[in-house]
């Protein structure tokens, strides 16, 4: 018998094992030509892209967006309840009244937030359209990203920079994610997306 054989069917059979605890990488996904990396790094912490889809107004596309997660997760409460850092990203895909985006954020927060928890939010809020009011409009390729780090808070960053001071309570990103993903979303068919159940 050739000494060689086993010692090859033993490397072969390692390789296999090995190959076989290696998770696979993260797939990018694609909506409305806008590519959402299938992971990326907040704040030293490795994010993957749990679902991305587009946001419709009528029959026109508003803009992209993505949700970055420690963990997968496909339903509203799991996304919630992780306590590490995530993100949503998202790139307009057409020019918008950025003080109209902020008011409509405040009013995805409204629907989907109980009144008593929502007069909480008003100051936080207020600052939030004040961040999109300074921006004036925002056109197709601008991007802005709503990230939570612990510790520090909610980030929101306009065109990659950050936006003032971060908003510390954890209930303020919770609200801003019920806007997508709350039981009134912006939109239902983005929500799936987001929370992986479409491509």
């Amino acid at each position: 018998m050739n000494p060689a054989r086993p010692r090859s069917v033993l490397a072969a059979l390692l390789l296999s094992l090995c190959c076989l605890t290696v998770p696979a990488a993260a797939q990018d996904i694609e909506t409305s030509g806008i590519r959402f990396p299938g992971a990326l790094s907040l704040q030293g912490t490795p994010l993957q892209l749990n679902g991305a889809g587009t946001r419709f107004k009528a029959v026109f596309k508003v803009y992209a967006a993505g949700l970055y997660l420690p963990q997968k997760a496909d339903t509203t409460e799991a996304v919630l309840s992780n306590t590490g850092p995530k993100r949503l990203h998202i790139t307009m895909l057409r020019e918008i009244d950025a003080n109209e985006l902020g008011k409509l954020f405040t009013r995805g927060v409204e629907d989907n937030a109980p009144k008593a928890e929502f007069s909480r939010l008003v100051p936080g809020l207020i600052r939030m359209s004040e961040v999109f009011s300074v921006h004036k409009k925002l056109v197709a390729g601008d991007t802005f990203t709503i990230d939570w780090v612990p510790g520090q808070g909610t980030i929101i960053s306009v065109k990659g920079v950050a936006q003032g001071q971060p908003f510390k309570e954890p209930e303020f990103f919770q609200a801003m994610m019920r806007i997508w993903l709350g039981n009134n979303p912006a939109d239902a068919l983005l929500k799936d997306a987001l929370l992986g159940k479409k491509g």
